[in-house]
C-alpha cells in the first residue's frame, strides 16, 4: 500500500454509519474521515473501494491471553509475534498482552519478554501494554487459574513486577478483599495503572471501599465475581452502581446470556463497556484439547472448559464479539464497534490517538463484511492482513 491512499465505502465513524464515506491516510495517520462529497482535495492516486463491508476503526483488545495455538505465558518472542499476526486477522490493531496466575519466576520472564518485544514492534496488532490478571485473586473465584500459584498482593512483589514491565503494565486485575490489596491498589493508582476488580468475592461494601482506594474498572463483568442480589449487590452491583467506572464484557453469548449482555450495555452505555475476548490459545483453532497455564482445556461447541466444567477463558475474537452484540443483543453496529475500539482505547489512555476514524488519529483500520468477517486490517497505515492473500 502506498504512503498515501484512500478507502471508500460505508464508514462506521463517531457513532453513525456513513454510506458514502471516505478515509484518507498519509504516513500512517488518518488525514480525513467523513463523507466523500465533502472532501475538498484531489484524491490520492491509490483508492480502494470497499464493497458490502464496513470500514471501522481498528479494534483494541484489552484482555486476551492467546490465539492460534500461542499464549502470552509462553514467554517467547515467537509466540508474541504469532499472537500479533493472528489478532490482525480478526481486526485487532492494538492489544494488552494478558498474563494469568503463575509462579513469580515465570511471570517475571513473561513480563520481560513482552517489554522487550513490544517496543521493537510486532508484525500485526501492536502490544500497547500488559494486563496482569493474577496472581492476586480470590481462590474461591479463581475460575480457570491455578490455585497453588495465587498470592497475597504484597507491595514489594507488586513493585517488582511493575518495574520489570518497564511501565507497560496498564491494567492489574485484583481481588480487593484480599489481605494487603488496598495498599497495592493505592500504590498502583499513583502510577496511573488501571486497577480492575476481578476474580473476587468482595461484598458491595468491600467493592465500594476498593473504588475509594483506586479501583476504576471491572474484569469480565458477571464472571468470577459476586453476583447481583437485591439485598447484597455484590461486585456486579458495584460495577453497575458506580456509573463513572468502566467494565469488560465477554460477548460470546456463553459467559453471559445475550439478554444480560444488553442489560449491561443499557446500564453502562457504549462509553464505559469494553468488549474483550479473554481468548486462550485455542481461539481460531477449532475443537480439541489445549493447555491453559498447565491445565487441560477441552474445546467443544464453541466453549473452552476445564475437566470439571469450569469455563476456561474463551475462543472468542473481537470481530465476533461485535457481531454478537448486534445479532444477539440488538445493539446498533456503531455502538458495538465503539465498544471494541474507542471505549477500550479511552480506558487505556489512548483515546486521543486510537479507536476513531478521524483526522489526526493513527491509521488503525478494520474492514468488516456483512457476516462480521474481517477482510482487511491496517496498523499505522500499513496493510497487515488481507483476506484474499
Amino acid at each position: 500500500m502506498n504512503q498515501e491512499y484512500a478507502l471508500k465505502g460505508k464508514l462506521v465513524a463517531d457513532g453513525q454509519e456513513l454510506h458514502n464515506g471516505l478515509v484518507v491516510v498519509g504516513n500512517g495517520t488518518i488525514t480525513y474521515a467523513g463523507k466523500a462529497e465533502e472532501y475538498g482535495k484531489a484524491l490520492p492516486d491509490h483508492v480502494v473501494t470497499v464493497e458490502d463491508s464496513w470500514i471501522c476503526p481498528g479494534f483494541v483488545d484489552m484482555h486476551m491471553h492467546g490465539i492460534d495455538g500461542y499464549d502470552t505465558m509462553d514467554g517467547t518472542p515467537e509466540s508474541l509475534q504469532a499472537i500479533s499476526t493472528a489478532l490482525a486477522r480478526h481486526g485487532v490493531t492494538s492489544f494488552l498482552a494478558t498474563t494469568m496466575t503463575a509462579p513469580y519466576a515465570q511471570l517475571e520472564q513473561v513480563l520481560v519478554n513482552i517489554a522487550q518485544n513490544s517496543k521493537e514492534g510486532l508484525l500485526g496488532a501492536q502490544a500497547i501494554g500488559i494486563h496482569l490478571e493474577g496472581p492476586w485473586i480470590n481462590p474461591r473465584y479463581k475460575g480457570a487459574q491455578k490455585e497453588e500459584n495465587i498470592a497475597i498482593p504484597k507491595l514489594d512483589a507488586v513493585q517488582k513486577l511493575y518495574g520489570l514491565s518497564e511501565g507497560l503494565i496498564k491494567v492489574v486485575t485484583i481481588a480487593p478483599e484480599q489481605p494487603e490489596a488496598l495498599e497495592a491498589i493505592a500504590w498502583l493508582k499513583e502510577r496511573d495503572v488501571i486497577v480492575s476488580a476481578g476474580h473476587t468475592g468482595a461484598t458491595f461494601a468491600q467493592a465500594t471501599e476498593a473504588v475509594d482506594a483506586g479501583v476504576r474498572h471491572f474484569t469480565h463483568c458477571f464472571n468470577a465475581m459476586t453476583g447481583l442480589h437485591h439485598r447484597e449487590p455484590g461486585v456486579v452491583g458495584a460495577a453497575m452502581y458506580h456509573e463513572q467506572l468502566s467494565t469488560e464484557l465477554i460477548a460470546d453469548g456463553i459467559h453471559v446470556h445475550p439478554a444480560v449482555m444488553k442489560i449491561l450495555y443499557r446500564v453502562k452505555t457504549a462509553e464505559r463497556l469494553a468488549l474483550v475476548s479473554d481468548s486462550m490459545r485455542a481461539a481460531a483453532m477449532g475443537e480439541g484439547t489445549y493447555d491453559l497455564g498447565g491445565q487441560e482445556v477441552h474445546v467443544h461447541d464453541n466453549q473452552a472448559k476445564l475437566a470439571d466444567g469450569t469455563l476456561a477463558g474463551s475462543i472468542l475474537t473481537l470481530n465476533r464479539a461485535v457481531g454478537n452484540m448486534v445479532t444477539l443483543s440488538g445493539v446498533s453496529l456503531p455502538d458495538a464497534v465503539e465498544m471494541a475500539s474507542l471505549t477500550p482505547a479511552s480506558i487505556l489512555g489512548f483515546g486521543e490517538r486510537k479507536g476513531r476514524l478521524a483526522a489526526g488519529y493513527d491509521a488503525d483500520i478494520t474492514v468488516l463484511n456483512t457476516q462480521f468477517d474481517v477482510t482487511m486490517t491496517f496498523v499505522a497505515g500499513k496493510e497487515v492482513y488481507h483476506q484474499s492473500k
